[in-house]
């Protein structure tokens, strides 16, 4: 396979960006990252060379440029398929797929009114009942998943996949945001929270000085 480019946004507030990042961290394949300071003059410049539609995360392999987290996770579970980016199982498989999906497509109060930030965290936050529903919804997600096929180990499917890449930039939000889970999101949470691999992620986010005003919560907050 020729050599990988990820082009990303900031670490801080790039959801779409985290997740292919985090499956090539997780996995250590080798690639190179390039980051685009969102929200400036120079943005639309910098991404004008990509079709990607003046979006991040773009995956450059040689010739080939992939844009979209779905289709970029998707690309990389099919280049490296001894990695089992989805779950070898059939039925998991088909599972793994809806929910991440789902996460692609879904939840637009979680992303609106929990925008992530790794840098800050929200005592006593309030959302909406919609956002709440969303929340609940991505909860009963998480223990379909564990409770079904993740038996074997801690991620959503027992192993690390795509889902869970998927649902990373969840996690940070609940964290940050302090949202009150049932004892298997939380204990998910707190694994996925914990990762090397994210834990990297929210470091280069916490090491970031830019602020996009439109990406951050209207709400005092505290370092994280």
């Amino acid at each position: 396979m020729a050599d990988l480019t990820l082009i990303i946004g900031n670490c801080n507030y790039s959801s779409w960006s985290l997740r292919p990042w985090l499956f090539l961290r997780q996995h250590a394949i080798p690639f190179a990252e390039q980051r685009i300071t969102l929200s400036t003059a120079s943005t639309h410049e910098q991404l004008a060379g990509y079709f990607s539609g003046q979006k991040v995360p773009v995956l450059i392999d040689g010739d080939r440029e992939v844009w979209d987290s779905l289709a970029i996770l998707e690309y990389l579970a099919e280049s490296y398929p001894e990695l089992q980016g989805w779950p070898a199982d059939k039925a998991a498989r088909a599972v793994a797929r809806s929910v991440s999906a789902e996460m692609h497509s879904s939840f637009p109060a979680v992303r609106n009114e929990l925008p992530m930030n790794c840098r800050r965290r929200f005592p006593g936050y309030r959302y909406s009942p919609e956002a709440q529903q969303d929340i609940d919804r991505i909860s009963e997600l998480w223990r379909y998943c564990r409770e079904g096929f993740g038996k074997n180990g801690p991620w959503l499917f027992g192993d690390f996949s795509v889902a869970d890449c998927m649902y990373a930039p969840v996690v940070i939000r609940f964290v940050g945001y302090e949202v009150t889970l049932d004892p298997v999101a939380q204990a998910y949470v707190e694994h996925a929270y914990r990762s090397a691999a994210l834990q990297a992620w929210v470091e280069k986010g916490k090491a970031e000085s830019e602020v996009i005003e439109d990406d951050e919560a209207d709400w005092e907050s505290q370092p994280i």
